[in-house]
């Protein structure tokens, strides 16, 4: 088998806001995770359950703290990339991605879409026009969508189809109330498109906090796997967003009871590994 790649956790430092805004994080029930998460947190979790490497994405609106993820990784090497923020919408953003391109480790970029007030934020022209920037320079884009905003995958897919596009999450599913309907609908319409992507990942904070077990997870996790196949699936933890409702270990074991026992090694080693290396273009050997 090959590296088993987390394709999507976080770090923060509290101690050190500025530039940043934690105001997120003020709910009574995120209290849990209202302190600093740094890689000498996440690394002996990640020994523990057989992670070799991980993909940082970005929780901040702000260049900063790309610039602070990429130090970084040359300090952790096992952070395989950066899933850093530009501003979509700027004249200048050519500019910021530019700064960036280049590292050997910057991977992607976010925008935090569900936190929007505007629905059709992502697919608004000033938005398109910095998604095409990406486009244009070879650059992935994460896809942080509630399950209402999951219905613009299409649209985006038509108009940028050479840009790869990686829903997080599953577009975070009701999987605390069991409602699929209209998501399975709109997950079938975003995977009729190759360019579109899916991180098997979030499902635990989705799901009842206290009592999920992974027979929630599997008619979600099932569904995304008929759709999109383990080429286009990467696992991701979501740490440390996933404490809230489970252990690191926990999350990966749901995962494999949640996609059964019918997978060859090597479709669970794409899920696990090698999608998310081909997808981001980690420097990492699949060997």
């Amino acid at each position: 088998m090959g590296p088993v790649v987390d394709s999507h956790q976080h770090f923060w430092d509290r101690s050190q806001p500025a530039p940043f805004d934690y105001s997120w994080q003020d709910p009574d029930e995120l209290l849990p995770i209202r302190r600093t998460f740094l890689p000498d947190d996440l690394r002996p979790l990640l020994d523990k359950a057989g992670v070799d490497y991980s993909v940082f994405v970005q929780a901040q609106h702000h260049v900063d703290e790309t610039r602070w993820a990429l130090d970084l990784t040359e300090q952790h090497p096992w952070i395989a990339g950066v899933v850093g923020w530009i501003d979509l919408r700027s004249p200048d953003v050519e500019r910021q991605l530019l700064e960036f391109k280049d590292h050997p480790r910057f991977v992607g970029v976010r925008h935090v879409t569900q936190d929007e007030p505007d629905d059709d934020f992502i697919i608004r022209d000033d938005t398109i026009r910095g998604l095409k920037v990406l486009e244009k320079h070879g650059v992935p884009f994460d896809l942080l969508f509630y399950t209402k905003h999951l219905r613009h995958t299409p649209t985006l897919a038509k108009q940028l189809p050479d840009l790869p596009m990686v829903i997080d999450h599953l577009s975070k599913p009701e999987i605390r109330l069991g409602k699929i309907d209209t998501w399975r609908r709109d997950m079938i319409a975003a995977a009729k498109f190759d360019n579109v992507y899916c991180k098997l990942s979030g499902m635990i904070t989705e799901a009842d906090w206290r009592s999920w077990t992974a027979a929630h997870l599997k008619p979600f996790v099932q569904t995304a796997l008929d759709l999109f196949g383990p080429s286009r699936l990467m696992f991701g933890s979501d740490w440390p967003v996933s404490t809230l409702a489970g252990t690191y270990q926990q999350v990966v074991m749901a995962l494999n009871d949640a996609l059964g026992d019918g997978l060859s090694d090597d479709e669970r080693d794409r899920i696990f590994g090698r999608t998310a290396i081909e997808f981001y273009n980690l420097p990492v050997s699949t060997e």
